[in-house]
């Protein structure tokens, strides 16, 4: 229990020391912008083939439910909201963390058991700053914007299902999303992500950081980052949602 607390109080620390490392100079920017396309680069396309049957999956299943209620009106409002709140800042950071944040740990955790991370210390450069940070915000930005991609993909996969197999009217479908969405619904989307995205690489980072002697200890990192990360985006993901919820009224309400 103890120890459990100490690595949470750890994790918290270094999140705190990337946001403070994150508006001191130097920037490294060329190593965010390499970050930034490597995470993109590996996970851009497994993003939008998980999101095609997502989308699929959730206008199938509400829209047989909205049929079997007599609320077929209503079905592409529920599905294009479910989709760019929950399942698009989802799945994007599932991709993530399984890509890029692996990656991320095992690049780190590498540079730790080789002693590159002492050495940095050594000779006065701060290793959160220098390598942390970039891979952090390469992270968000990345979340974010296939955050986007991943809503429009899930909203056509949605919505393709929805008319072509369930012989939906396709007026009614845009209807009732225009009719009940507001922009607020696009913003939490785009919270989370950046949420979500900050947990994957900070998570990475650390795991990485405290990576135990030999290849072996390399791998475990690398399977807890994702675990861990995995945990805390349910959990974040519930706290926001239910915030929005009681915070935010909905249209027309």
């Amino acid at each position: 229990m103890v120890r459990a607390l100490d690595r949470t109080g750890e994790f918290f620390a270094l999140a705190l020391d990337t946001l403070r490392a994150s508006v001191r100079r130097p920037i490294a920017a060329r190593e965010l912008l390499d970050q930034l396309w490597f995470v993109t680069s590996v996970s851009w396309i497994p993003a939008m083939l998980i999101a095609i049957p997502f989308g699929a999956v959730i206008a199938l299943q509400l829209g047989t439910l909205t049929v079997q209620v007599g609320a077929q009106s209503f079905t592409g409002a529920a599905s294009v909201l479910a989709v760019v709140q929950q399942a698009a800042p989802i799945v994007t950071t599932l991709v993530i963390a399984g890509a890029g944040g692996a990656a991320i740990c095992a690049d780190l955790g590498s540079r730790t058991i080789r002693d590159e991370i002492d050495a940095m210390r050594v000779i006065g450069i701060d290793p959160v700053q220098r390598l942390v940070v970039p891979r952090v915000w390469a992270c968000v930005v990345a979340a974010v914007l296939l955050n986007g991609l991943v809503s429009v993909v899930g909203v056509l996969g949605g919505y393709f299902f929805n008319v072509i197999v369930q012989g939906g009217t396709p007026g009614a479908y845009l209807a009732s999303f225009t009719a009940l969405a507001q922009i607020s619904d696009l913003w939490v989307g785009e919270l989370k992500a950046v949420l979500f995205g900050f947990l994957a690489g900070a998570v990475a980072a650390y795991r990485g950081l405290h990576t135990r002697p030999g290849p072996k200890g390399v791998g475990e990192s690398v399977n807890q980052s994702v675990v861990v990360t995995f945990l805390l985006l349910f959990f974040v993901n519930f706290v926001v949602t239910t915030l929005y919820l009681q915070l935010v009224p909905g249209k027309g309400a």
